[in-house]
């Protein structure tokens, strides 16, 4: 029940953040990302404000075996360039450049967005879809199809 309590509280002050940081306004992320015409570089103190307490908290992670709420932490993953990364690198950068929402503020800004919002949720799930159909595709003939690094 704790866990909950805290993943929802979580999630709501995610979704705040995102709100008041402008992250689900389509305009201003598409002009952070348009580095060569009408930059925006607001931004950027989004970026860092998500990037700094999170080496900060990973650090402080790494001295620590139980979590807060009792949890095991897990392993650090293994940090690996591969195939699985690309595509999906790709796949992201494709729908933030082309529509200016990833996954997070997609969710948050489905209701804002009208009908806009509700194709760009659908485009997104069309691309999960996707994926496993692409890997197969982009697998050479008599290799295994790629894995998950999990």
């Amino acid at each position: 029940m704790k866990r909950n309590v805290f993943s929802a509280l979580s999630g709501a002050l995610f979704g705040a953040g995102l709100l008041v940081s402008g992250m689900i306004d389509t305009v201003k992320v598409q002009g952070w990302l348009d580095v060569f015409g009408d930059w925006d570089p607001t931004l950027a103190f989004v970026m860092g404000g998500a990037i700094i307490p999170m080496f900060i908290a990973w650090r402080v992670a790494e001295k620590r075996r139980i979590a807060l709420l009792g949890n095991d932490i897990p392993a650090k993953p293994v940090q690996k360039l591969d195939n699985n990364l690309i595509l999906g690198s790709v796949m992201f950068g494709a729908g933030w450049g082309l529509v200016g929402l990833c996954p997070g503020p997609a969710l948050a800004a489905v209701s804002l967005n009208g009908f806009g919002g509700l194709v760009f949720i659908l485009a997104m799930i069309g691309g999960m879809v996707a994926t496993p159909v692409l890997r197969r595709a982009l697998t050479p003939k008599g290799e295994a199809a790629w894995t998950s690094a999990r």
